[in-house]
């Protein structure tokens, strides 16, 4: 649930968590469907499945009686514009893992895109409140962070690992997570620069009121994954793993 830095989109709730309802309906439908399309999934290594289950279990636990429930009690006090402008906010700091992952890639239309948005939402913007880049400029984000960019270079997947709190994940992406972490500006590292956190307290506050509000904008996707899967481990898995092939792709 709370991910390492905002770019790295590594955990299945991170994936359906959008910071617009109409793109987050969009893109979880296209999501679904393409998963349930697939004839065939590729082979994920899970030498770790039994821990995996178990960590589950606990996530979905604490999803189902906590994180759902308290960003519903928020949703109540909060108005939805509101909520919006925290996800947009908290996107706008992610911007400098993005914008390095994608200069790695050799993406250098979507860097120059990804500052302009930076510079636009954080003067016009007021510090990345609002999107007068996307609204007035039609400047997309795109998203990238060091899990897509060792695939892109052919770095293979590794073990399947569910993060406790975080969800699913891989080895590859873990070690992305960790790296990223030096260019955002909320991490969980000793760095004292450029960085809006100076302790571990601080910075997990931080990242579950993320979490709480992205949840409170809309939380019945991850219902819906739940009513889909006869099995949830190696559904939210399968979903996982190739919706990430499928980033890596693009």
């Amino acid at each position: 649930m709370f991910s390492g830095c905002s770019t790295t989109n590594f955990n299945l709730i991170d994936k359906i968590s959008l910071t617009q309802e109409d793109e987050l309906s969009q893109e979880d439908d296209d999501l679904f469907d393409e998963f349930e399309e697939e004839a065939e999934i590729k082979d994920v290594s899970d030498p770790l499945e039994s821990y995996n289950r178990a960590m589950t279990t606990f996530n979905d636990t604490l999803i189902i009686n906590v994180l759902i429930p308290v960003s519903n009690g928020y949703k109540t006090v909060v108005h939805k514009e509101i909520r919006e402008s925290v996800s947009n906010f908290f996107h706008n700091l992610s911007y400098p893992p993005r914008v390095v992952n994608n200069l790695l890639q050799g993406k250098f239309k979507n860097s120059v895109e990804e500052t302009q948005r930076f510079i636009i939402n954080t003067t016009v913007g007021i510090v990345g409140l609002f999107d007068p880049a996307k609204t007035y400029f039609d400047l997309k984000p795109h998203k990238e962070d060091l899990g897509q960019t060792l695939g892109f270079y052919g770095v293979g997947s590794g073990p399947h690992i569910v993060i406790p709190l975080l969800g699913p994940s891989n080895l590859r992406d873990i070690t992305g997570i960790y790296t990223d972490s030096y260019l955002s500006l909320t991490d969980y590292t000793d760095r004292e620069w450029l960085t809006l956190t100076d302790e571990w307290a601080e910075y997990t506050a931080i990242k579950a009121y993320e979490k709480i509000n992205e949840f409170s904008i809309d939380n019945q996707n991850y219902m819906k994954l739940k009513e889909d899967a006869i099995d949830l481990y190696p559904y939210l898995r399968d979903i996982y793993e190739q919706h990430r092939d499928k980033q890596i792709k693009e």
